[in-house]
Formats: C-alpha cells, sequence, structure tokens
C-alpha cells in the first residue's frame, strides 16, 4: 500500500467532514419533522431548563429512543453525530499521518484525540 499525498488526506478528510455534517443534520431534520408530526397539548414553559430524561442522556438512551423514531431521541442523535464528527477527523488523521509515516504529526494528533477523549468523558462531572 502507497504513502497517500497531503493532498489525498485533505481530500478525503474534507470529504469526511462533508458526510458527517451532512448525516447529522438530515438525522437532526428528521427528528424536527417526527416533532412537528406528534401533536402537543401543553405549551413549552421556558422560564427554567428542562434536560429532558435520562434516556436522552446517555449514548444507549438516545439509540434506544432513536431506534423507536422518538422524536426528541432522533434529534439528540443527530447533535450527537455533529459532535463525534470533528473526533472522527482527528482519528482519520492519525490514520493518514500514520500510512505517510509523520510521526510528528500521528503524536501531535494523537495527543490532540486523548484531550477529547478526555474532555468528554470528565466533561459532565
Amino acid at each position: 500500500m502507497r504513502k497517500p499525498s497531503d493532498h489525498e488526506l485533505e481530500l478525503s478528510v474534507a470529504g469526511m467532514l462533508r458526510f458527517g455534517v451532512t448525516a447529522a443534520a438530515l438525522v437532526s431534520i428528521l427528528g424536527g419533522l417526527l416533532y412537528l408530526r406528534q401533536p402537543h397539548a401543553s405549551i413549552t414553559r421556558f422560564q427554567r431548563f428542562n434536560a429532558g430524561g435520562p434516556g436522552l442522556r446517555t449514548i444507549s438512551g438516545i439509540w434506544q429512543g432513536a431506534v423507536h423514531l422518538d422524536p426528541k431521541s432522533v434529534i439528540q442523535l443527530g447533535l450527537v453525530l455533529l459532535i463525534a464528527t470533528p473526533i472522527a477527523r482527528v482519528v482519520f488523521c492519525v490514520i493518514g499521518f500514520a500510512r505517510q509515516r509523520d510521526r510528528l504529526y500521528v503524536l501531535v494528533s494523537s495527543i490532540v484525540l486523548l484531550v477529547l477523549l478526555y474532555s468528554l468523558s470528565h466533561g459532565f462531572q
């Protein structure tokens, strides 16, 4: 397998980012349409923040709700996809730089990935 050029790596990362953002937007739009389809008897009060149920706070809860086409879970899945897109970009860059045998960029990208993962896993404490 040959080393990808910088231009090829840039094009593949750009394509992956375009795909991730488009997928997130389409999933969120689908959730919005599902949300608009359901009847709403009560008026939403915005004086107090309501974080949603426990099913909207975990990946497994979001996934289970989205599989059952719960509108809020589908919208939340779109947001999770949007958050995952830049993380996937960093993973993609680590792999691309490793294929190019560029150790410095692999190291820097790996540190960025570790910081991202740490901040996501410890950000809700």
